[in-house]
């Protein structure tokens, strides 16, 4: 854990110091995130979580009911823990489009707008083909995420989630400092079923989570990514969370998928005599940790020319190891299912996790793992 949050931190540096040497605009602020407790369940939870912090040389804050509504104006804070150091905001667009510019200043091919549907070994080579063609490559990081990979033994450990966010109209002077919020951190509440939030560049309130919905069979449909009853749930909590901002629209709403594994947090691997590398599953923690994932792709890619090679990030066991696979349809759909009403469940009754969540903390999967 000590390598692990190292080279996190590094990782996080390294992408500021991308933005700046390719003077990308992607509204970088490395403001911290803080996380919440809006039950009484959650606040020794997060006392448990400022002790492993401490312990790992971070030196987050821990603050009671009065000092982290000074920080943020809701009546719903009980606790808070604020890590002031590990994390930043950014645009995540704006951060895709200015990496994609700085590519291609550097001679980089970029080939929008073209589905690749098949892969396959051609003497030393690997052949990327799809309806305009085909492209060769010596090696290849492959990194699709939500979307059906192109590596057969990668689809048992994917599943698509759609998640969902709103977007306030921006905030007046009045409703500014009725919700304080100067250090302008990313916000999270600590529930099962929790809320992300920040504000935007031009003082909007993003606000998204709480319902992460999975489709039968892998559904991927453009109408999934508009769901009306849940655009109204996040409303409603939105309000109970700043009731003092009644009133105030909502000018954005979206969805969108993420690619999910059973452990909750990204998996790596190799194929094609280690021609091909591969990432994937993070899980809603793609903006930050894809870079980490590029790094540990290219160690692999690398290592494939040097065999029993290792390095400092492909040693460690998060990338040597695979998560427990989903299981086929209509098992699949069912154990999601019934996994989700068991998180709801466990938030209701003052975070008392059933039968089914005890068993599969022992197993290693979901949230705990």
């Amino acid at each position: 854990m000590h390598t692990l949050e190292r080279l996190g931190w590094d990782n996080l540096r390294a992408i500021g110091a991308t933005l700046t040497r390719y003077g990308i605009d992607a509204e970088w602020e490395p403001t911290g995130e803080m996380t919440v407790a809006t039950r009484e369940w959650q606040v020794p939870a997060l006392e448990r979580e400022a002790e492993k912090a401490y312990e790992l040389g971070w030196e987050p804050i821990l603050l009671g009911p009065d000092a982290v509504r000074e920080e943020v104006a809701s009546p719903t804070y009980l606790a808070g823990l604020w890590d002031r150091d590990a994390v930043a905001m950014v645009h995540p667009a704006k951060l895709a489009f200015g990496l994609a510019a700085a590519c291609r200043s550097l001679g980089v091919r970029i080939y929008e707008n073209t589905r690749v549907t098949g892969l396959r070994s051609d003497a030393r080579r690997l052949r990327l083909s799809g309806a305009y063609g085909s492209v060769t490559a010596r090696r290849v990081a492959l990194a699709t995420g939500a979307f059906p990979p192109l590596l057969r033994r990668m689809r048992g450990f994917l599943i698509p989630v759609y998640d969902y966010a709103l977007v306030t109209e921006p905030l007046t002077p009045a409703q500014r400092e009725a919700v304080g919020w100067k250090h302008r951190q990313g916000l999270g509440d600590a529930a099962n079923q929790f809320h992300y939030y920040r504000l935007t560049a031009d003082d909007r309130i993003l606000w998204g989570g709480y319902d992460a919905v999975y489709h039968y069979g892998n559904g991927l449909r453009p109408d999934l990514e508009n769901r009306p009853a849940t655009f109204a749930a996040l409303a409603r909590h939105f309000f109970a969370t700043f009731p003092q901002l009644e009133g105030i629209r909502f000018t954005h709403a979206w969805g969108g998928v993420i690619d999910t594994c059973s452990r909750f947090c990204a998996f790596y691997g190799t194929a094609h005599d280690r021609r091909l590398a591969y990432a994937a599953g993070y899980t809603g923690l793609g903006v930050g940790a894809t870079r980490f994932g590029a790094d540990v792709m290219l160690d692999l890619l690398r290592i494939g020319l040097a065999p029993g090679e290792e390095t400092e990030r492909t040693r460690l066991a998060m990338v040597r190891s695979k998560p427990v696979p989903f299981p086929p349809e209509p098992l699949r759909y069912g154990v999601i299912g019934l996994t989700r009403r068991e998180i709801a469940r466990a938030d209701r009754n003052d975070g008392r996790r059933g039968l089914w969540l005890r068993a599969l903390d022992r197993l290693g999967l979901g949230f705990d793992s």
